[in-house]
């Protein structure tokens, strides 16, 4: 497993589409959920969400299917820091079946601390406590390969002629 056990679910039957397979739009879903782990993980909670204002906005997300999830799967997803700094946190999400060791989607996640009051929203500075969280977890996972691959641009190249 490359990266931090961050969250796990069950996949639910409802998510599952005529193919058989988990829906496309549930793989983000899972990632979503798991990002809200993430953030309770480094102190950006409910609690501090309700007595700040300060929470998390995603900017940008890259996702790869890899392989089918089934109905009788449960989605483990783990997490890599690939970078941080005093207001946006870059990291990679890996959602593996419970039981598999190949990755069947990965996601690489571009998020932005920021600041809600009066119907307004402003980027912010990362509290001390979030901002030594994301250390912790960036040493911890210093090291770890990741088991899919990362983002790239994504065109249709011309088609070559003989």
């Amino acid at each position: 497993m490359a990266g931090i056990r961050i969250f796990e679910t069950p996949v639910r039957k409802e998510w599952i589409d005529y193919n058989g397979h988990l829906r496309d739009a549930y793989y983000l879903v899972i990632f979503s959920e798991a990002i809200d782990a993430l953030m309770d993980r480094i102190g950006l909670d409910a609690g501090y969400r309700a007595r700040t204002g300060g929470t998390l906005y995603t900017v940008e997300v890259h996702l790869h299917y890899l392989e089918e999830v089934k109905a009788a799967d449960t989605a483990v997803v783990t997490a890599r820091l690939l970078g941080s700094d005093h207001k946006r946190i870059h990291v990679a999400l890996e959602l593996l079946r419970a039981g598999h060791t190949n990755v069947a989607a990965a996601a690489e996640v571009m998020l932005l601390h920021v600041r809600q009051s009066e119907g307004k929203v402003a980027t912010a500075p990362l509290p001390a406590e979030a901002t030594a969280a994301l250390a912790a977890l960036t040493a911890a996972g210093a090291g770890m390969e990741a088991g899919a691959p990362g983002s790239r641009r994504m065109e249709l190249r011309p088609a070559r002629t003989p």
